[in-house]
């Protein structure tokens, strides 16, 4: 709540302010900045009771978390109060700025944790916030402190023991046996009862013995030490358990380093050792070594040795009597001493103590029943599902403990199966949807007995793995564009199924339902076409497509299905030629000289396609000397420079304007409007107020004459034949005209001289005559009058965008002469 304040001294003038502070509860009285005022600014209070200076915060908390809620009382009088985050030590950025809202008359201040928070006890288990809060003039600062609390749901081994590589340590060879080689520290665990061990094996030769780790994680040395273990490095898995079902692995590699000394010592200490006891005599049981110089070798007890010598030399343990138990059961265990010293200094010595243990010999393998284990199992058998369990014994020794193990032929994971007393279960998830994974796992259980030397059974087993049909094959949404004159059997792609199954993507495609313009392959997905499109009539169809997987599962009748749609969008294609209105227009313009006059407005449009709006407009014949030109779609008759002989000019046109769709649909086609136009001259002295425009009368219907020439078309291949045919025609021709001229040289040659003569003379008196005639026919034929010159003459060639024809045309009358 607000607290409050009858004494209110600070209200007397002076310079400064006044503060009260109690526990956690500031009323702030501000005075005026100005000295000797008398009266007061603002008088404000403000409430810090819900300021928590000490709070804890679990390692747990993620980005968003709220800390810590604010409360703060601010006169409304005063500008908007801030609430900041000055500073947090150590640096980070895992706190957000604090926010101020006004709640109920009160600022409710707010922090919480960014986004990129990531407590953690181990590292950073201690914050201190500053924060600043600002009322009007009043402004006041606090520390904040941050606990971070240990979350032991969230306890895991750290540093190099977790990593990879591991924890190395090195350690010399002469360490005592059981010495303490490490500490594994895991920090958070002291108080929580960590229970730690060795899960690696540390089988001989390789070990000397087992190292041994202690619930303090103090790692000791194996009992029978390191001497002759120089330069080996022994890898040691250790594993942390702690509360419930919570654990941990981790590695630590200890090397053995050697050490140089010239004191006698046997590099391996007391030994266990046994043999068989049909061993024969002189055969050698074990060889010790020890370092020094010049070194020599004896047997210190029993003395004498029955049954045992050593090599005085090399150190080489052999027996020297048959070792029957029968006849002599002391030698099942003998416990022999050797002394190494050196020749020449026999002080400088060290003794080994060794065990030889003499069993019975072992003569009879284990016996198991079943002999081989067949077993079928589908690939979703849950994980503990037992296959078979096998039962052995040993002949030599019944009711001895006998060991298994399984032992993988095939190259199959080996963690899918395991054997567990006796027992063979499945010990994975059996996933046979990858390429050869896990349709047949052939192993062998090995049975071993205790005996000496050891026999080994080896049973086969066979496990077939069939598939199960788990996964629905599935495809993506596809869209495709076809054009609307695309012709039947058009590919327009392929729906891409997917099913995780083995062998994967086995699938076939059917179409439920839709239209029947298109098809499915089966076997492919690929989208065919199979009949007319129109995109004026639909322009999106839907098509479901149906997947139906097969071959994925042991019994052939079980199947899986799903399903998609495909959008199949028609692309439109222009296929309807503009249609003008009126194709055919008469005219009738007064010209003024020099000036440009607006004749008409082509008007066309597409009834089909009312869409299309854009039209090129162009004049393909009649316009003479280019008088007129198009704006678009209005004619205009451009005379701006008009000669002195302005009644020579044509006066009547015959224009033919070529109208095309200039939409991005192709192809592009056109129709011809014909417009003829009558051109009247005004006369310069005429007063022009208005352009006069003649047109044919809506009484009268223009009549359009079609006048359809039927033409003959021939095949490809008979204008080829007609064309060959041709050629040789015309060569033989010229051939036969080349030896008509010949033969006529030959007989202008063979006349005489009065001959020639008389021939001239003919010619000349012929020239004569045709002279004669050319000039009678010339006096005697009339004059043509100019007007028919004129509609004979041709001047101009277009081509009707219809028919594709080439035509003649007089630009001055408009006549037509088809070519």
């Amino acid at each position: 709540m607000l607290g409050t304040r009858k004494d209110l001294s600070c209200l007397a003038p002076r310079c400064g302010q006044a503060l009260w502070q109690k526990d956690r509860t500031l009323l702030v009285c501000v005075v005026p900045s100005a000295c000797g005022a008398s009266s007061l600014n603002s008088l404000l209070f403000t409430d810090l009771h819900s300021l928590s200076w000490f709070i804890n915060v679990s390692e747990s908390q993620g980005p968003g978390t709220v800390i810590q809620f604010f409360s703060f009382n601010c006169s409304s009088y005063t500008p908007t109060p801030t609430l900041e985050l000055l500073n947090v030590q150590p640096p980070t950025t895992f706190f957000n700025p604090p926010s101020l809202a006004r709640w109920q008359g009160t600022y409710v201040g707010k922090l919480t944790l960014s986004s990129s928070a990531r407590l953690d006890a181990l590292m950073v288990n201690h914050y201190k916030l500053w924060l600043k809060f600002t009322c009007g003039n009043y402004v006041t600062q606090g520390p904040l402190f941050v606990d971070v609390q240990r979350d032991l749901s969230h306890i895991q081994c750290a540093g190099r023991f977790a990593s990879p590589a591991g924890e190395m340590i090195q350690v010399p060879e002469t360490v005592r046996p059981g010495a303490r080689l490490y500490i594994l520290l895991l920090p958070g665990l002291e108080l929580h009862g960590a229970q730690m061990s060795i899960i690696s094996v540390q089988d001989p030769p390789h070990f000397p013995g087992p190292f041994s780790i202690n619930e303090q994680g103090w790692l000791q040395a194996p009992s029978q030490g390191l001497l002759g273990q120089a330069q080996k490095v022994f890898q040691l898995q250790i594993s942390v358990s702690f509360g419930q079902r919570q654990s941990c692995q981790g590695m630590v590699m200890v090397k053995v380093l050697p050490v140089s000394s010239s004191q006698v010592s046997f590099l391996k200490q007391a030994q266990n050792i046994t043999i068989p006891e049909n061993l024969a005599p002189g055969s050698e049981v074990v060889q010790v070594w020890a370092q020094g110089v010049n070194l020599r070798y004896e047997i210190l007890s029993p003395m004498p040795s029955p049954f045992f010598s050593i090599g005085r030399e090399d150190g080489v343990v052999r027996t020297t009597a048959p070792l029957e138990l029968a006849c002599t059961p002391g030698t099942a265990v003998s416990r022999l001493q050797v002394k190494a010293f050196e020749q020449h200094q026999p002080r400088d010595s060290a003794k080994l103590n060794f065990t030889l243990n003499v069993p019975l010999v072992n003569l009879w393998p284990p016996r198991c029943l079943p002999a081989l284990l067949l077993s079928q199992i589908p690939e979703t058998a849950p994980v503990g599902t037992v296959l078979t369990t096998l039962t052995c014994e040993d002949p030599d020794s019944v009711g001895a403990t006998l060991d298994y193990k399984l032992w993988f032929r095939s190259s199959s994971d080996p963690a899918s199966l395991c054997l567990y007393d006796r027992a063979l279960e499945v010990n994975a998830t059996l996933d046979c949807d990858t390429p050869g994974s896990c349709f047949q796992h052939a192993a062998s259980i090995l049975v071993l007995d205790g005996g000496q030397p050891q026999m080994t059974t080896e049973v086969p087993v066979l496990v077939m793995v069939t598939p199960v049909n788990e996964f629905s094959p599935a495809c993506a949404p596809r869209m495709f564009r076809v054009r609307e004159d695309a012709v039947p059997h058009t590919l327009l792609g392929s729906v891409v199924g997917m099913d995780m199954d083995y062998p994967h993507d086995n699938i076939e495609y059917y179409t439920s339902g839709g239209p029947p313009t298109f098809a499915v392959d089966r076997l492919s997905g690929e989208v065919h076409l199979l009949g007319p499109l129109d995109y004026e009539q639909q322009r999106v169809y839907r098509l479901t497509v149906l997947l139906i997987d097969h071959g994925q599962d042991q019994n052939p009748n079980c199947h899986r299905s799903g399903s998609c749609t495909i959008t199949i969008e028609v692309e439109d294609v222009n296929d309807h030629a503009p249609e003008c209105e009126p194709p055919f227009q008469e005219l009738t313009i007064y010209v003024p000289l020099g000036r440009s006059v607006e004749v008409t407005k082509v008007s066309c449009r597409i009834p089909q396609e009312p869409q299309r709006l854009a039209f090129s407009y162009s004049i393909v014949g009649g316009n003479s000397q280019n008088r007129f030109i198009l704006q678009g779609a209005v004619l205009v008759h451009s005379d701006l420079v008009l000669g002195p002989f302005w009644p020579e000019q044509p006066n009547t046109y015959e224009l033919l304007i070529c109208v095309a769709d200039a939409g991005p649909s192709t192809p592009h086609l056109s129709t011809t409007a014909t417009i003829v136009v009558h051109l009247v001259s005004w006369k310069a002295s005429t007063e022009v107020t208005n352009i006069h425009r003649t047109t044919v009368s809506s009484i009268m219907t223009p009549m359009l004459v079609t006048d359809t020439e039927a033409f003959w078309q021939p095949q490809p291949w008979f204008v080829v034949v007609l064309t060959a045919t041709g050629a040789l025609l015309l060569l033989a021709l010229g051939w036969l005209l080349g030896r008509l001229l010949q033969g006529l040289a030959q007989l202008l040659q063979a006349p005489s001289k009065p001959a020639q003569a008389l021939l001239l003379n003919s010619i000349q008196g012929t020239e004569g005559s045709l002279e004669g005639f050319m000039e009678v026919s010339k006096m005697e034929m009339p004059k043509a009058p100019s007007s028919v010159k004129s509609l004979q003459h041709f001047d101009g060639r277009a081509q009707d965008p219809r028919t594709g024809r080439d035509y003649l045309f007089n630009t001055r009358t408009g006549a037509r002469r088809w070519l």
